[in-house]
């Protein structure tokens, strides 16, 4: 898990790239539940949706503080 501190220290293309890894595993998440396969921790679902909007939020407050 990433914490916000984390995040919050990382630049905009390295919180674009983040995101893009949570996209993809979340996807990969999707897959298993929807396959009914057994997901190696049913807590990741969840949180990595958490942490797409953490990075999403960041994202937004930066783009706010530029205009």
């Amino acid at each position: 898990m990433k914490t916000t501190k984390d995040l919050k220290s990382l630049p905009q293309d390295g919180l674009k790239e983040k995101l893009g890894e949570f996209k993809k595993e979340l996807l990969k998440l999707n897959v298993q539940v929807a396959t009914g396969a057994n997901a190696s921790s049913p807590g990741k679902l969840k949180q990595t949706k958490k942490n797409i909007a953490r990075i999403l939020t960041l994202l937004n407050q930066r783009r706010s503080e530029q205009q």
